[in-house]
């Protein structure tokens, strides 16, 4: 669990390589990047004509990570009746493929990762509750970067030899070192994108370093800004004209995502914090105004 650019995948890689599956495949998928209608086929496999388009038999995910592990990113963005299935073979460890009425044994470890609070989804009917305590057996928290504000300089070095090492063979490309002052920028920076975020961040600057040393300039110039939400102290001057619609939502949006944080996803609380009648009223705004 973690924050997305804390190195999830690659604690999960750690993991593998530590064992005595070492050796073995390691399979990561994008749970969130399988379009809905093919999940089933994408983790189990299909036999030939098993649905329009299936044109040979094709293994899945789970038999492709026979013997090894299987690493499921965005692990909280699978689909209900996806949950269900990927339950069943968990427990029993058999699987089907799509369209095949027998059943194939599979021994994998399976590794889940997610930047939700699955105990919020679980608590707003998003998520399975007996498929989360499944898989969560040993949990691993990997801190953002802002709480581990010890490591910043010795990733940022790291991360730096790793760009120098990767760029060498391009022509005329020169080493490059962090100066001082670009390393106080580095250290007093939150990096809401955590590590991934860093490492873009360097990677800019000694694409567009003029000389060996990345100056404080040239991290100022490689730092993506992030937009700021509408708050009530920053509203726009209305100037030649504004869409009041926009700022309102703006405002409204805001205000509900501090409520589920402050109520731990209970939206009936939510509704009583921003004095809402009811907690389906909070739905709506909330399925409006796109907020998860």
């Amino acid at each position: 669990m973690g924050e997305s650019g804390t190195g999830k995948e690659l604690f999960a890689k750690a993991i593998h390589n530590s064992s005595l599956r070492k050796g073995k495949p390691f399979i990561t998928v994008n749970c969130g990047a399988i379009p809905k209608d093919l999940i089933d086929s994408e983790l189990f496999g299909h036999i030939k004509g098993a649905f329009t388009g299936a044109s040979n038999n094709k293994i899945g995910y789970f038999e492709a990570a026979d013997g090894g592990t299987l690493f499921l990113d965005e692990f909280g963005e699978l689909p209900e009746d996806a949950q269900v299935r990927l339950l069943r073979v968990l427990q029993s460890g058999e699987m089907s493929r799509v369209g095949d009425s027998g059943t194939i044994k599979v021994d994998v470890r399976v590794i889940a990762a997610t930047n939700r609070n699955l105990s919020v989804e679980i608590a707003l009917g998003r998520f399975r509750e007996d498929l989360f305590y499944r898989v969560a057996v040993g949990i691993i928290t990997l801190p953002p970067l802002r709480e581990r504000t010890g490591d910043v300089a010795m990733l940022a070095d790291y991360l730096m030899t790793k760009i120098n090492q990767e760029a060498s063979s391009q022509p005329g490309y020169i080493n490059k070192i962090i100066s001082i002052k670009a390393k106080n920028i580095i250290l007093s920076h939150a990096w809401p994108g955590n590590i991934r975020e860093l490492n873009g961040t360097l990677l800019r600057a000694s694409i567009w370093a003029d000389t060996e040393q990345i100056t404080e300039a040239d991290i100022k110039e490689a730092m993506i800004e992030r937009p700021q939400q509408v708050t009530t102290s920053e509203l726009p001057e209305i100037g030649n004209g504004i869409d009041v619609q926009q700022v309102l939502d703006g405002i409204r949006r805001k205000y509900i995502t501090q409520a589920l944080k402050k109520s731990a996803g209970n939206k009936k609380e939510a509704a009583v914090l921003l004095g809402l009648p009811n907690y389906q009223t909070l739905s709506n705004w909330m399925e409006k105004l796109d907020v998860q």
